[in-house]
């Protein structure tokens, strides 16, 4: 759930011990790099309060430590999990404008964007130390801006806090057998053996990053739909199919890695078949999933959803031509941030038609745009 964000991992010259999640004795953490150039990974006492708020490059070193908490969960890649659990719940043909049901979703979207995948975003910057050390090290981690007594406790808190709405909501939506629950154990497990050894699945670009596409576009999108209908297999298969996009948007966050990837032995796409491939790899991913789509869509004998989904995928590739493709690790975030909004839109109207009576909550896809 994942991210219900989860939203873009090796052998290394020292080891360590596996990390314990238990209580450890307060001290701060400091994984530094030798020789980093501060111009290439530059920190900031003169860095934006607002990425620091959002998680993303370019932030600023502030010491409020409920800062560097909100920063550590990257709420950047909050929305799209938000917005999944909106089109679940319209998919469902069950939804309805009362305050009961929007108090229903607000809920889950809460255990599915701050809470589950504010967890795996931590959870991958503590395993990623390292890496981080190298590519970042400015971040809160591996610069020691936060101990590792404090970044163990909010794992822990954001994990059971969102395992704790998930068995709320089961109840809350009477249902027999706890289906958002297991959902979201599933999400945070798939979140655990995606960051942490033995398995990382990150350490494999096609599998990791499958396995991230798939968690930020189907796990919310599967909550919201359970939560207010019947979850069937053909939702479960067709958004699977669609989780092929998801392995080009995680793709777009291994190019900043490049150089830790490498050296700590990671086959990142980017790594293994070189920036200039792996980029066309990742759009490619993105826009021949929809295209598909929408050829879906016109062979359902919705011409006009088809020529909808087109005009919100052009938008896409006008952002892909104009910074990813010309450079992927100077235009990530300038990108990726359109890009979310334009590529999650662009899913809804294949599900949404599924109930005529739905389209108000298609007419709000364009609004939120």
């Amino acid at each position: 759930m994942l991210s219900l964000s989860l939203l873009s991992s090796i052998s290394i010259t020292t080891t360590r011990p596996p990390c314990q999640f238990h209580s450890l004795p307060r001290r701060r953490l400091t994984v530094r790099a030798t020789g980093t150039n501060e111009d290439e990974a530059p920190a900031s006492s003169g860095g934006s309060s607002i990425n620091q708020l959002l998680g993303i490059k370019g932030a600023s070193q502030a010491t409020d430590i409920w800062k560097i908490r909100l920063q550590l969960t990257k709420p950047v890649t909050w929305p799209p999990l938000v917005w999944g659990v909106v089109c679940g719940a319209a998919a469902s043909g069950n939804f309805h404008w009362s305050l009961e049901d929007v108090a229903k979703a607000i809920v889950c979207m809460v255990m599915s964007g701050p809470c589950l995948t504010g967890y795996t975003q931590t959870l991958n910057d503590w395993y990623d130390r390292e890496i981080d050390a190298i590519n970042e090290p400015y971040r809160p981690i591996p610069s020691g801006a936060i101990s590792e007594n404090e970044v163990i406790t909010q794992i822990w808190v954001l994990l059971l806090a969102g395992l704790g709405l998930a068995g709320l909501l089961d109840a809350w939506a009477g249902h027999r057998f706890p289906i958002v629950f297991y959902l979201a154990v599933g999400g945070s497990l798939l979140s655990y053996i995606y960051s942490a050894p033995p398995l990382k699945l990150k350490q494999n670009g096609w599998t990791g990053n499958f396995a991230l596409g798939a968690s930020y576009i189907c796990l919310p999108w599967w909550a919201g739909q359970a939560l207010f209908g019947t979850l069937t297999p053909d939702i479960v298969v067709l958004t699977i199919l669609y989780s092929i996009a998801g392995l080009g948007i995680a793709i777009v966050n291994d190019f900043k890695s490049i150089e830790g990837d490498r050296a700590m032995g990671l086959q990142s796409l980017p790594v293994a078949f070189g920036a200039e491939t792996a980029k066309w790899i990742c759009v490619g991913a993105i826009d021949i999933t929809q295209l598909s789509v929408a050829g879906y869509l016109l062979a359902s004998d919705k011409p006009f959803y088809a020529l909808g989904l087109l005009g919100l995928i052009a938008p896409q590739v006008y952002f892909q031509f104009k910074y990813f493709l010309k450079d992927p690790v100077k235009y990530d975030v300038k990108y990726q941030a359109p890009r979310l909004y334009w590529k999650h839109a662009g899913g809804s109207p294949c599900w949404i038609i599924r109930n005529s009576q739905l389209l108000w909550t298609s007419l709000c896809s364009r609004i939120y745009l």
